[in-house]
């Protein structure tokens, strides 16, 4: 049998749990938001035409915070588009996805689901074809209390109160050449810094968030950042980070390591940020905006020129697998051992577009595979996230060269006395016995074992429309503390989480939040 060792201790700490860790996404793309979250006449829409059965997943699911309208769709957008009366707002194409956009969904529709879904609205700006000038009339018309042309305008469309939205994304994967709009890095740390001055001089509050590389593979990863924030950093407070990972060459193994390349990528950016702010003799400390993260199986993508023109179409609707939800709570995992630097993450995304929550026009929605791992960290990772160094086994990966079969973190919430341990095994051979020292944390109890096991029967499961629940965690009976240690098995290819307890205290889980009106 194999064996690992970590020692959970609260006085090493790596830092406090922002919430927006718990992230997603909603872009105009495919069914993310028609059919998706939005489809009047649907059996469950609302008398707003957002679907509350997916509201009611969302609020499961533990979202905190979701970066809208995109995405790629951002950077041909006019936001002029998506408001005011339905019957007057024009239908324009979208180049980003060579979609219809009937603009029937946009800003304040948007903001009456965030409300009701009970998350942050992280608001993106369009600086691929647009500017300064049009995102300070964004945000005017978003923020503004009223009394100017703009934020009268918003109150005459039916949206009395100002929206609040603190966080904004300074345009999205300008790096990238497919991008409307692409920019070299002067050009676009320059747009960004003038555009990131004039919002700070409407509220020095705002959190700005600059675009960084749109993916690890990119020939100017790392130098992109460095010039963008040469120009940005103390106009600035994160820089973004973007990656999706998928089993290439239909390589398991270090699909399963996937986690070990988000964590260089997080490392060198940190790495890069805090060699500007030293370059630029800052005190300041830019933080990391990891706002699109997720499995995706590219190589299934024909491309944007591939697609014909039409209207909410079926696209890129990825159906996972257990394997895949392992890999999604080992990411999360990556996220949390990183709490002292990034403050956001988003899942990319939350509807149907590679998504943990599916839906049919007219019909069901559902929880994929990747939505358990998501839900349950969402809800039980509390507090502080603890510095653990396990002790493990290696194995040889061909994408990512030797990486730790064990890969876990743990949370320690003060208040309640509860820790919890997210562990993930990445043999696929071999189950892994994991023993933690419990000394500097005495008298907990086992509160709740729960594992996803991707080496199980059958093979490739997945969760569909008529099989909702094939595929969820599996409670673990026998697993306990003995004295000051606490034993664990944990399966080839899998992720578990347990839940610690005070012995004399309870082990009923934190509520999830209540939807605001």
């Amino acid at each position: 049998m194999r064996t690992a060792r970590l020692t959970l201790d609260p006085g090493f700490r790596i830092g406090d749990i922002d919430r927006r860790l718990f992230g997603s996404f909603v872009e105009h793309m495919g069914r993310s938001v028609y059919t998706g979250i939005y489809e009047p006449g649907h059996p469950a829409a609302d008398a707003d035409g957002l679907r509350e059965d997916v509201l009611e997943l969302t609020r499961e699911l533990g979202v905190t915070t979701v970066r809208y309208p995109g995405g790629n769709f951002v950077s041909n957008y006019r936001w002029e588009d998506g408001v005011g009366p339905v019957e007057e707002r024009p239908t324009r194409l979208d180049l980003a996805w060579r979609s219809v956009e009937s603009n029937a969904f946009g800003l304040n529709e948007f903001m009456a689901w965030a409300r009701k879904a009970a998350v942050e609205p992280m608001m993106a700006v369009n600086l691929g074809t647009r500017g300064v000038a049009e995102a300070l009339a964004l945000l005017e018309y978003a923020n503004h209390p009223g009394g100017t042309a703009l934020s009268d305008l918003r109150r005459a469309h039916g949206a009395p109160e100002p929206h609040g939205i603190r966080v904004w994304c300074l345009g999205n994967e300008m790096d990238g050449p497919w991008q409307m709009g692409h920019k070299t890095a002067d050009e676009y740390g320059r747009l960004a810094a003038e555009t990131a001055r004039a919002m700070k001089r409407f509220d020095p509050a705002l959190q700005l968030v600059a675009c960084g590389s749109s993916n690890a593979y990119i020939d100017t990863f790392a130098s992109w950042e460095a010039t963008v924030l040469e120009h940005t950093y103390e106009h600035v407070d994160m820089v973004s980070l973007h990656a999706y990972y998928e089993p290439v060459d239909g390589d398991v193994d270090s699909f399963l390591a996937s986690g070990a390349e988000m964590d260089r990528m997080i490392d060198s950016i940190v790495a890069t940020a805090d060699h500007i702010g030293a370059k630029l003799r800052s005190r300041k400390k830019i933080k990391l905006s990891f706002d699109e993260w997720n499995v995706w199986y590219q190589s299934r993508f024909p491309g944007e020129s591939a697609l014909e023109w039409s209207s909410a179409p079926r696209l890129i609707e990825d159906v996972y697998d257990t394997v895949d939800a392992v890999v999604v709570g080992s990411l999360l995992i990556t996220l949390l051992r990183h709490a002292d630097r990034v403050d956001v993450a988003c899942q990319a995304q939350l509807a149907n577009i590679i998504a943990p929550i599916m839906t049919e026009p007219g019909g069901p929605a559902w929880r994929q595979t990747i939505f358990h791992p998501f839900a349950l960290t969402a809800r039980h990772a509390r507090g502080t996230v603890l510095r653990v160094e396990p002790q493990s086994p290696v194995l040889e990966t061909a994408r990512y060269g030797e990486v730790p079969a064990l890969w876990a973190t743990a949370t320690h919430d003060e208040e309640s006395g509860a820790v919890t341990l997210f562990a993930v095994n990445r043999d696929r051979t071999a189950p892994l016995t994991l023993t933690a020292d419990l000394r500097p944390l005495p008298g907990l109890r086992v509160a709740e074992h729960l594992v996803l096991d991707g080496s199980g029967e059958p093979a490739g499961a997945v969760n569909t429309a008529a099989e909702p629940d094939r595929v969820r965690p599996v409670a673990v009976d026998g697993t306990a503390t003995d004295g000051d240690q606490l034993t664990v098995q944990l399966p080839p290819a899998s992720w578990s989480m347990v839940r610690l307890v005070p012995a004399t205290g309870t082990a009923t889980p934190p509520a999830a939040p209540a939807p605001t009106a």
